[in-house]
């Protein structure tokens, strides 16, 4: 049974994986910008519960499921990161896609995909907010920073606010050039070669000082470059 884990004060604390089907959020299901069907890896309209993903409640009431048609990340828990990964390994480059909308919670939130996920504590993490920042990160050996040079989430006007935009976010992991491009535009590029072009691929979702981060996932695409 798969088991995920949640980054609280730069600790990963191990939750007991359970299943369950509950309804809620928009209908609205936007459409990802087509790829070209030879470079597809991995998709997943999360249609099918048992595609792969985690499906994982917690104690306090954080979980990530499947609920009609998508995936959903409740945290519930304040300055807290959860994530969920849908078991695969990919080899070289790769280029991650979702579509996220805000279900219910803060605006001052953050989500968006993960890559080179090799375990716990080593992966990427690509993040914005319904109040219109975003951010690249890096979870190395177990600490966790952000890669942009303010060393935090920055303000960027390239973002459209507000509760319920819907975003389509895009991860380019290209050798050591890594690519936050939100709807279609560019948002912020850096550069790191602390982890291997290998690993599985994920989804996140976290909190500030404020609890009940909510977002709906759909239309995960991985392919390459």
């Amino acid at each position: 049974m798969k088991r995920l884990w949640w980054l609280l004060a730069g600790l990963a604390l191990v939750v007991i994986a359970c299943s369950f089907s509950f309804g809620g959020g928009s209908s609205s299901k936007p459409t990802a910008p087509p790829a070209a069907q030879s470079k597809i890896l991995f998709q997943d309209d999360f249609s099918d519960p048992g595609s792969g993903w985690d499906r994982v409640k917690d104690p306090t009431g954080s979980m990530t499921e499947y609920v009609d048609g998508r995936y959903r990340i409740l945290v519930n828990e304040s300055n807290t990161d959860v994530w969920a990964n849908p078991g695969k390994n990919f080899d070289g480059d790769v280029v991650v896609s979702v579509d996220a909308v805000r279900n219910s919670g803060p605006l001052d939130n953050d989500f968006g995909v993960i890559c080179r996920y090799q375990d716990e504590d080593n992966y990427y993490f690509f993040v914005i907010s319904n109040d219109g920042y975003a951010g690249i990160g890096v979870v190395f050996k177990g600490d966790q920073k952000m890669l942009n040079k303010e060393g935090k989430m920055v303000q960027t006007d390239k973002l459209p606010q507000g509760k319920d935009v819907t975003y389509h976010i895009e991860a380019s992991c290209i050798g050591n050039a890594l690519t936050l491009t939100v709807n279609g535009k560019r948002i912020l590029t850096v550069t790191d070669d602390r982890l291997a072009p290998t690993g599985d691929v994920g989804l996140m979702a976290g909190t500030f000082d404020k609890k009940g981060t909510d977002i709906l996932f759909d239309n995960f695409v991985v392919r390459r470059p």
